[in-house]
């Protein structure tokens, strides 16, 4: 049987191959480890193997295992679809939100997010504009940002994609990487500079996600072995 150990180094091997290739450091790239339907000893298990990140889909789920988990330095990512009632929870919850699409609940994030406490957000973007995605339009991006870039209490930092099952990965995160490096240039010096993340790339296609320029990819599979 594989362990988790075999798979986080294999995993971790990859990574390096695929930064390597592409020309970039090591520690330009976060792996974070999607945890859904995993059990918070094989969340305890990771962390114990060094891993630190770990991104959840579904709130419920993740509670009992943030609460489970509250003694470890640990940083948690929404990585799911956000429903308005869910929201303080999730401002309450977790260190960074990655999936923002729209002006309501980056607000309802900002007015629930506790004193004191700054939430790192993503923008998700549907770069293939498929209705059966989350995010926003490429096309509405600029808008949104400037709506969302004076909400007290988050930090947005960058975008956040998922691609059709049949957009060519190459071609599709490259566009994201251009559709992330023009907002930036457009954003204000006073925001420009905390514009530091593209969160996209899963087990199937992290290589061709590094070599577009993400500094966060999204890992389950590979990682925690199939989901059953």
């Amino acid at each position: 049987m594989t362990t988790l150990n075999n798979r986080l180094e294999r995993l971790n091997e990859r990574i390096l191959t695929a930064c390597a290739s592409s020309n970039r450091a090591l520690h330009e790239v976060q792996l974070i480890g999607v945890s859904k339907y995993q059990t918070r000893e094989s969340v305890a298990e990771a962390h114990g193997l060094g891993l630190t990140n770990f991104g959840e889909n579904y709130l419920q789920e993740a509670t009992e295992k943030i609460q489970y988990l509250d003694k470890k330095p640990l940083t948690w990512h929404f990585i799911g679809n956000i429903q308005s009632n869910k929201t303080k929870v999730i401002a309450e919850s977790f260190q960074w939100v990655h999936t923002v699409d729209r002006l309501k609940i980056a607000q309802r994030l900002s007015s629930q997010c506790p004193k004191g406490k700054a939430l790192n957000i993503l923008l998700q973007v549907n770069i293939d504009n498929d209705p059966n995605k989350g995010g926003v339009g490429p096309e509405e991006c600029a808008d949104l940002i400037k709506q969302m870039s004076n909400l007290p209490s988050l930090k947005l930092r960058g975008l956040m994609a998922i691609l059709s099952q049949d957009t060519d990965p190459r071609v599709g995160y490259e566009t994201v990487a251009q559709l992330y490096a023009d907002l930036k240039d457009a954003l204000n010096p006073e925001f420009a500079g905390a514009w530091d993340t593209l969160s996209m790339g899963m087990t199937g296609d992290l290589e061709h996600a590094i070599a577009a320029g993400a500094t966060m990819i999204r890992v389950g599979t590979a990682l925690f072995g199939p989901r059953e």
